[in-house]
Parts: C-alpha cells; structure tokens; sequence
C-alpha cells in the first residue's frame, strides 16, 4: 500500500516545542549546508527532521571506507557515490517536498552567489582542513549579513560558535587572513574550543597531525554537532531564545560530563588565545606551522 506524505503529520511531534506557526516559518525557511561528510550529513538530516523546508548542499566527495566511524552517509551500499547525491537521497525520503540546490562539484568562487542566494542561515559542515572553502564561505556570509554557525567535533563532544550579522566575523574572531595552512590549522584548533576539554582524554596524540592533515574523530561528537548546531539554528531562524555570538561560544564534552561557556573578546588576539597558540607552536603538532 502506498504511503502518503502528510507534512503537518510528519512533523507533528515537533509541536509543542515550537508552535504550529514556527512550524511553518521553518518550512519556508532555506539553510546552506558546506560539507556532506561527518557534521555535514548529519546537519542536513537532523534540520530536515525539524521540518525545514529548503537546502542549498556542497560537497564534491565520494564516500570511502574510512568514512565508516563518523558519517551518516557512509555504507557499504553508498562506496564510490557521491556525498552530494547520497544526503540528497536520504532526506528525500524524510521528506518528499523538500527543496534541494545541489552543489557537487563543492564550494568555489565560481558558485559562491548561487550558493547564498536567497538563504537564511549557513551551517559550516567543512572538513577541518577546508581552509581556503571555509575562509571563502564565511567571508560571504559577513557580507551578505547571512547569519552562521559552526560545530566542531572535538573527540566526544562539540564546540559552538555563531557568527551574527552586527557581531564579530569569522575573520575577526580567527584571525586567519593570508596566513600559511599550518597556522590556520592552529588557529581554528585553538579558536574553536578554548576551555579545552576534548585534550584530556585523548589517549593516542600522534593521531593528530596537522601537517599531514588528518586527526580522530568519532560519531559521538558528529552526532552532537548536529544537536548543538541544529538547536541554534531553530533560535535564529525563529528569533527565539539566547543566541551568543562570537566571541561567545561554548563546548560540551560528553566524556567529561562537562559543559563550559567561553568569551574571548578579539577571538585570537585575546591575551590568553595568544598564549594557548604559542604553547601549541612549541609542541609542534605534526611539524612546524
């Protein structure tokens, strides 16, 4: 027997937390979506069980092996495919109304306008090291007065920072401009979780090594991510609720039943960012940034 798909019925245990008209105002409302990997994926599918109504995703990758441990698309049925393809597919089949923009070939200058044309929020889900689609895409949003959020997954747990139209910019906060990647690399490290939580417990330091561009990660601080990133998005696109902008930010660690709200006023000029950067130059991380 045929399945009919019933909006107001698919979405109806959402009722109650918001109200039958925010339901609306998020089915019309339209989210950017870099990045379909381990936050990416699971950004587009938790925001479309919320009921948004509308997607503009990246992401020019195809899913291997080793996308297993962390990223919602990765199957044994999906090797080879493009992420793109594959998300678009699977929240398709949460919800058959949805409007999808796909971007398969990733974010470049190129397709920047088109990207952000007629959106309302962009969610980073870039891979760490994305350093030049992450700069490129954030630096539009500051100009375009296109509100932002990015959730890191840091070992079992996530750190948030929001980025307002009228507040600190990514740029602002990181302070990245033409500096080499090793130094991106630590400066978004650093910048992205400044309590730190996430270091105690990682029992293997040579799996990070930013020179060589790779690091651990695991489902739990994906799936967090998702939560976090996801939670912010419903305040801003409802304008309801306490969104603190960077240089506010937070992180939670599920690992160490912690969580900590941070303010660094100048982002990674802030006397105590400068001293956390300079202790992780002396350790050199994967060689010298």
């Amino acid at each position: 027997m045929a399945h009919q798909f019933i909006y107001q019925q698919a979405f109806a245990r959402n009722i109650g937390w918001v109200t039958n008209d925010e339901q609306a105002t998020l089915r019309n409302k339209r989210i950017a979506i870099a990045g379909m990997g381990g936050v990416g994926g699971v950004h587009l599918l938790t925001l479309a069980r919320l009921g948004v109504g509308a997607f503009h995703i990246a992401d020019f990758d195809t899913f291997d092996i080793a996308n297993f441990n962390r990223q919602v698309g990765a199957t044994m049925g999906t090797l080879g495919r493009p992420k793109v393809a594959v998300l678009a597919e699977m929240a398709l089949d949460i919800n058959p109304e949805v409007k999808l923009v796909r971007f398969p070939d990733g974010i470049r200058q190129d397709n920047l306008a088109s990207f952000f044309e007629g959106v309302d929020l962009y969610v980073d889900g870039l891979d760490f090291f994305a350093f030049d689609a992450r700069q490129a895409t954030f630096a539009a949003c500051a100009r375009l007065g296109i509100p932002s959020v990015t959730a890191a997954p840091l070992g079992m747990g996530t750190a948030v920072l929001s980025f307002l139209p009228g507040h600190m910019t990514f740029e602002d906060y990181f302070g990245w401009g033409d500096k080499p990647d090793m130094e991106k690399a630590l400066r978004f490290l650093v910048g992205l979780a400044p309590a730190g939580l996430h270091g105690g417990y990682l029992v293997d330091p040579s799996a990070i090594n930013l020179k060589e561009q790779r690091g651990p990660s695991t489902i739990m601080g994906c799936e967090l991510c998702a939560g976090a990133a996801a939670t912010e998005a419903l305040k801003i696109l409802l304008n309801r609720g306490d969104v603190r902008p960077a240089p506010w930010g937070y992180q939670f660690d599920a690992f160490r039943n912690k969580l900590v709200r941070t303010w660094r006023p100048g982002g990674n000029r802030h006397p105590l960012q400068r001293l956390m950067m300079m202790l992780a130059r002396r350790r050199r991380p994967g060689g010298e940034p």
